[in-house]
């Protein structure tokens, strides 16, 4: 779904504010925009403490992208994680102090103001953790394996369930019909993309069945913050059902020696809390390609928002386009090798 024409044009610092107030939240005028490509998220210092927080993260939510019923999904999995005592930054439950905000949820966290959907949560510091670390590997480990346990209590409704043939094919017809490929690029593109994405589906198709549970989705180094010797996480923007290994190929690089020791550090905390099929380990590098497949298309889909073409000048040129059929053509030959 595409970004609608208005996106964020109207949403000055002057607008967060008035939108926090309709949830009595009354900024002291201090307000700084935090890096999210994403959505549009503001640190915004306040009047008096609600909740005791004298400082809250207000997340505006891109507009079309999700359904307020996958929002509250979303939210509603942070709050269980935060019950369950593991590190999360849960978003903050809403009151409504105006008439024109509209609450969603039980308990509510999802208000929307003027066309503008926003969350709110406490403000949380952190570092990125050192993953040359075994031991931050095991603490990491045990972090997603104390996540994955309350993920698998049920499954997601409305949040999205990953899917490599669906999810590939869309992102490759969303390139094509959108003439985002070159003509000089496109046939040697689109026939790498088409070996991919076949190579993609039949290792899934190999594994099944396959366990999926409910995931962070987006588990890489930078939605990871080290705070207090722990391992937390402040947004589940792109939480999701899929398999297990989803939240854990991102923290594994290297050769593949080196990702599967990497990977094997990660499970003796993993494993403390929940189970691993091992079977996953043949998925890190089909779940690698899809991601790089949707990630062009992610930047294709956002090309109307003026932030995407000012932080990403080289998508659409023919070198972008070269090396991700080179990158591509990489892929097959790891995908290759794991098979065999």
């Amino acid at each position: 779904m595409t970004t609608p024409a208005l996106g964020y044009a109207d949403l000055t610092p002057q607008q967060v504010l008035d939108a926090l107030d309709t949830v009595g939240l009354r900024g002291d005028g201090r307000i700084l925009q935090l890096n999210s490509y994403e959505n549009r998220v503001f640190q915004v210092f306040l009047e008096d403490a609600y909740q005791g927080h004298t400082a809250v993260v207000a997340k505006f939510y891109r507009p079309g992208r999700w359904s307020d019923a996958q929002i509250v999904e979303e939210h509603g999995f942070a709050l269980e994680l935060d019950a369950a005592e593991v590190p999360v930054v849960p978003p903050l439950v809403l009151q409504a102090a105006a008439d024109d905000v509209v609450l969603h949820g039980t308990p509510a966290t999802l208000a929307c103001w003027r066309g503008h959907r926003f969350t709110v949560a406490a403000r949380c510091a952190g570092r990125e953790p050192e993953l040359d670390d075994p031991d931050t590997l095991r603490r990491i480990g045990s972090f997603i394996g104390r996540l994955h346990a309350v993920g698998r209590q049920r499954p997601f409704e409305h949040r999205h369930h990953l899917n490599p043939r669906a999810d590939g094919q869309r992102a490759m017809t969303l390139l094509l019909d959108g003439g985002f490929v070159p003509a000089d690029q496109l046939p040697a593109w689109q026939s790498t993309c088409e070996q991919t994405l076949a190579a993609v589906c039949t290792a899934f198709e190999a594994l099944q069945p396959l366990a999926t549970l409910r995931l962070h989705g987006d588990c890489h180094i930078g939605n990871v913050l080290w705070r207090n010797g722990h391992p937390n996480v402040v947004d589940l923007d792109d939480a999701m059902q899929g398999p297990a290994v989803q939240d854990l190929w991102m923290l594994v690089s290297g050769d593949h020696h080196s990702m599967a020791r990497q990977l094997n550090t990660l499970l003796e905390g993993y494993e403390q809390f929940s189970e691993f099929d091992d079977r996953e380990r043949t998925l890190i590098e089909p779940l690698r390609s899809l991601r790089m497949l949707r990630h062009s298309a992610w930047l294709a889909e956002r090309w109307s928002d003026p932030t995407f073409p000012l932080n990403f000048p080289f998508f659409g040129t023919s070198a972008y386009w070269s090396q991700q059929t080179t990158q591509m053509r990489e892929q097959l030959e790891a995908m290759s090798s794991a098979a065999g």
